[in-house]
C-alpha cells in the first residue's frame, strides 16, 4: 500500500504532489463509504484522537469528529474555552497532558502561525493542522480540490479565482499551494489592501475587477472577509466591499459560460455573496462540506499508517 511521504499534516507546502493525489484517491473509497447505509468502518478502531482547539470553529470542527466516528476511532475533544489555558498553562503542557493518556493523533487549531510546526518537533504523537492563525488550513484546500475535481475532472490547466480577503486567509494560501501543485492556473481577486504584498512571487495573477475575474475563471472560490482578524480599516465599509467585490446571480447568469461557486463557510450573506448566488445551481458549497468528511477520514487513515 502507498504511504503519505510525512508523519503529519502541517501544510500543503510539505506535501509532494504523489501525496495529494493519494489524498483524493484515497478520499474518493471513503466518499462511498459514508453514503452506504452503514457509514462506518474499522479502520482506526485502536487509535485515539484528540481534537485541540484553540480558536473557534464549526464546519472543521463537527467535520474531523464525525470522519473519527466514521472510522471508528477514539475521539476526546478539548476547548481553550474552558480549560487551564485560561490559567496559564502553556501550550506544550496543555499537549503533553493530553498525550499523557495515551493519544494518539492531536487534531489542533491555533490562534498562532507556525504552532502546529513547533509542537511537531516536541512531541511524538501525529499532528493534522486544522488551521494556524492566517498561514495555512491544509484539509480545506484538499477538500476544496477533490470538489473541483468531482465537477471538472483534471486540474491541469483550469483557471481557478481566488476572491476576496487574501490577506487574512489561510485558506487562500492552502488553496494557491495545492492548485499549483495539481497543475492549475490561479489568479486572486480583492482589494489592493486585502492583498498580501507577497502574493504575486508565488506565481498567481492578479485582478481587482470581479467582473473580469468571473469571465476568466472556471472556478470561483470566495473567501468571506475577516473581520475578527482586521485591527484596522481595510476598506470604507462592507457595503462598499459588497458593491465593488460581492458577487450575486445575475453576475452569474450573464457569464456566457457556467462556472463553479464556493465558499469555505462561514458565508456572510449579502456581502461577499448574495443569497440567491449562495443558493444558485452554480454553487457547490453544501459538496464542500459533505466531502470534508471524506477527505479527513482519507487524511487520519494515511497518517495513522505511521503510529
Amino acid at each position: 500500500m502507498q504511504s503519505l511521504s510525512t508523519k503529519h499534516l502541517l501544510g500543503i507546502k510539505d506535501l509532494s504532489t504523489n501525496d495529494i493525489q493519494l489524498i483524493l484517491e484515497t478520499a474518493k473509497e471513503f466518499k462511498e463509504v459514508i453514503n452506504r447505509p452503514i457509514k462506518k468502518v474499522p479502520s482506526l478502531r485502536d487509535v485515539t484522537i484528540a481534537n485541540v482547539f484553540f480558536e473557534n470553529s464549526t464546519r472543521t470542527r463537527l467535520s474531523f469528529e464525525l470522519a473519527e466516528k466514521r472510522l471508528s476511532a477514539d475521539v476526546v475533544n478539548f476547548s481553550a474555552s474552558g480549560s487551564s489555558v485560561k490559567k496559564g498553562e502553556t501550550l506544550l503542557d496543555t499537549v503533553n497532558n493530553i498525550l499523557a493518556m495515551k493519544v494518539d493523533m492531536i487534531v489542533m487549531r491555533h490562534a498562532s502561525p507556525g504552532a502546529p510546526h513547533y509542537l511537531s518537533k516536541k512531541i511524538k504523537a501525529n499532528i493534522v493542522n486544522a488551521g494556524d492563525g492566517t498561514h495555512e488550513h491544509p484539509t480545506q484546500a484538499l477538500l476544496d480540490s477533490f470538489s473541483m475535481q468531482e465537477k471538472l475532472g483534471d486540474l491541469a490547466g483550469k483557471k481557478i479565482a481566488i476572491i476576496g480577503d487574501i490577506l487574512h486567509s489561510r485558506v487562500a494560501l492552502s488553496n494557491i499551494f495545492c492548485l499549483q501543485k495539481l497543475g492549475a492556473e490561479i489568479t486572486i481577486c480583492g482589494p489592493n489592501t486585502l492583498l498580501p504584498k507577497y502574493i504575486s512571487e508565488i506565481g498567481v495573477k492578479i485582478s481587482h475587477s470581479v467582473k473580469d475575474t468571473l469571465q476568466w475563471c472556471d472556478v470561483a472560490n470566495v473567501l468571506r472577509i475577516q473581520l475578527e482578524r482586521q485591527q484596522i480599516k481595510y476598506f470604507p465599509s462592507l457595503r462598499e466591499y459588497s458593491l465593488y467585490f460581492g458577487i450575486n446571480k445575475q453576475m452569474l447568469d450573464e457569464l456566457d459560460k457556467e462556472i463553479v461557486l464556493m465558499h469555505p463557510g462561514p458565508i456572510n450573506r449579502g456581502v461577499e455573496l448574495s443569497s440567491d448566488a449562495a443558493d444558485s445551481h452554480h454553487s457547490i458549497i453544501l459538496d464542500q462540506v459533505e466531502n470534508g468528511v471524506a477527505v479527513r477520514m482519507a487524511v487520519l487513515y494515511l497518517l495513522s499508517q505511521q503510529i
